[in-house]
This record gives structure tokens, C-alpha cells and sequence, in this order.
């Protein structure tokens, strides 16, 4: 009987290979993906990756919540600037949501779960690093020192994790029969998420790094890697070439999915931090064109060799 079956099975592999190679031939449909992720979303949200000073606690009363909405509402979600006098802010489109998160009926503060204050917690060399809780010092004698979300290079919602920022929090999810990709708005990155086997060793990294998804269960689940050599600012923080990033998308309704993180990186931060955020549906994407920053470095140089020549270093300090 094993036999039987064993050569059975030979025959048919055998004929399904030679059909396969027929022009034309019947081919077997995919199995479907565990849950339906597709379509166009949005985390455009109040809330932000850290708790602002604002608040003491991850969830918020609705007297809290009234206090903190009121004053920004006016600008779809941004403080009104009282030092702007040109009215940039004004100016700029922003879209920051409806409000505050409601997670589960809870009004959120911050992203971050864990640690409970709501911080991301870098270590002190870190900090010093990066200029945390310092006076920004502002660098324009050299391309490289420029802000990589500035020249358009990078951007919050194009990476891992994806965060939600002023404006352009749209994101957009395909799902092929092999691999899934996510597109951002801002910056147009589209983001492959490999179902299957990893890339060889000898890829080359760049600024996303590697993302090997798998299901568990009717969750997608997502684990980022192997970014390019040093610190990187992509998705609108920093990570060095050993952090790693693990996502979790949930279908949590039909006009829902709830976005879980996990991350860790020993070379920026103490212990390993988590988030949660929610997705809700989106209209249509549009194209976004974003080369200011790069179109603008000729004048940024020229204007620090004039502060080097006046007797400065190219350098500005600015808002922490």
C-alpha cells in the first residue's frame, strides 16, 4: 500500500511537471493569506512615539485628553508657535488625525508601552551622541551632516517601525501571492517584506535593512534586520546596524489594525522598548515630491564657507 501510494505520488509530481511546462496549462491558485491586510491606511494621530510633559500616565482621562486636543485642533493636531511670525506653521498642511489614539476605548499618551514612562530609553552615551536634552547644534559645512528626512532620504512611516509624523502618515499594504510590500506616502518607499527565504550574506544593506515576515496565527509578523553599517535616522528615529525591529499587524476589525513593536538595539539604548498604535482606513494615496532639501545644499554651503570666512564654524544652534 506505502508503495503503491509512494509511486503514485512519483507519477503525479511527474505529470503535474510536465503540465507545468505545457503553455497554457491549469496551474494551482495560492492559498490565501491568513488575514486580509490590504488596502490604504492611516496612523495620523495626536499621539507620538514618546509622552509628552503633558502627561503622567499611558492613558489619559477625557478631561486630559480635551486640554491637550483644544489648543492643537486649530492646526489639524499641531501647537500653534507663538514665536512663528512668518506663519510656517501656518503654512505647512498638516494632518495629525482626529485627536488622541483610542486604543481598546483607551485615550493614549504615547506609543511606547514599556517602558512605563512613556521614554525611549537611550543610553548616556547615546544621548550625548545624538545631542539628546541639549541645545541643538545645527551643521552646514558638510553634506553628510545634514538630516537625512531634510534631503528626503528618509522619513517617518518609510521603514521600520512605521510612525506617524505632522503630515503624509498614509501607508499602503499589498499583498502578493509570494511577498507583501509596503508603500509609504512620504517618499514613495515601497518596503518588501520576503515570505520566504532571507537574502544571501553578500546582499548589500541600505537604509531599511532586511524584513522576513511570517504568520502566526492571523498575525503578521515581521522582523527587521541588517541595516547599513553605523547609526541611521529611518522612520523617524535612530538605529544602529544591530538594532532589530519586530512588528506585529493585527486585523482587530474591519476598519482596524493594531500595530505592535518590539525593539532593541544595544549599541543606542539600555533594554529593549515596546509600542502599540492602530490603523484606520485611508482615501486615495498621491504621489509626494520632496527634493527641497537636496535642491537647497548649494546655498547651505556656500552660506557656512561665509560663516567660515567671518570667523565661524559653519554651525548654528538651535531648538533641542
Amino acid at each position: 500500500m506505502i508503495a503503491g501510494c509512494v509511486a503514485l505520488a512519483a507519477v503525479a509530481a511527474e505529470s503535474s511537471a510536465a503540465g507545468a511546462s505545457a503553455a497554457g496549462a491549469p496551474r494551482t491558485s495560492p492559498a490565501p493569506p491568513p488575514a486580509d491586510l490590504t488596502g490604504t491606511w492611516t496612523n495620523a494621530w495626536y499621539t507620538d512615539l514618546q509622552r509628552p510633559k503633558d502627561f503622567k500616565a499611558l492613558v489619559a482621562t477625557p478631561a486630559e485628553a480635551e486640554a491637550y486636543e483644544a489648543p492643537r485642533r486649530a492646526l489639524n493636531g499641531m501647537i500653534v508657535d507663538k514665536d512663528d511670525a512668518l506663519g510656517q506653521a501656518a503654512s505647512e498642511f498638516n494632518d495629525k488625525g482626529p485627536g488622541l489614539a483610542r486604543i481598546r476605548g483607551e485615550i493614549r499618551t504615547s506609543w511606547i508601552t514599556d517602558p512605563a514612562d512613556g521614554k525611549v530609553p537611550f543610553t548616556q552615551e547615546a544621548k550625548a551622541r545624538l545631542g539628546i536634552g541639549k541645545e541643538r547644534v545645527e551643521k552646514y559645512d558638510n553634506v553628510e551632516d545634514r538630516d537625512t528626512e531634510e534631503r528626503c532620504l528618509t522619513a517617518r512611516g518609510a521603514g521600520a517601525p512605521i510612525l506617524n509624523s505632522p503630515d503624509t502618515n498614509l501607508i499602503q499594504i499589498v499583498q502578493t501571492p509570494g511577498d507583501i510590500v509596503i508603500v509609504s506616502e512620504k517618499n514613495h518607499d515601497a518596503r518588501v517584506i520576503l515570505m520566504g527565504p532571507p537574502p544571501p550574506a553578500w546582499a548589500p544593506r541600505d537604509w531599511m535593512g532586511v524584513s522576513l515576515g511570517r504568520w502566526r496565527g492571523k498575525t503578521l509578523v515581521v522582523e527587521t534586520t541588517g541595516r547599513r553599517p553605523g547609526v541611521t535616522r529611518v522612520a523617524g528615529m535612530n538605529l544602529s546596524d544591530r538594532g532589530r525591529v519586530v512588528e506585529e499587524f493585527t486585523r482587530t476589525g474591519p476598519a482596524e489594525i493594531t500595530y505592535r513593536i518590539y525593539v532593541e538595539d544595544t549599541t543606542l539604548y539600555t533594554r529593549p522598548w515596546r509600542a502599540e498604535i492602530t490603523f484606520r482606513p485611508a482615501g486615495r494615496m498621491y504621489e509626494y515630491a520632496c527634493h527641497e532639501g537636496n535642491y537647497s545644499l548649494p546655498s547651505v554651503l556656500s552660506a557656512a564657507r561665509q560663516a567660515e570666512a567671518a570667523g565661524g564654524k559653519g554651525e548654528a544652534k538651535g531648538t533641542p
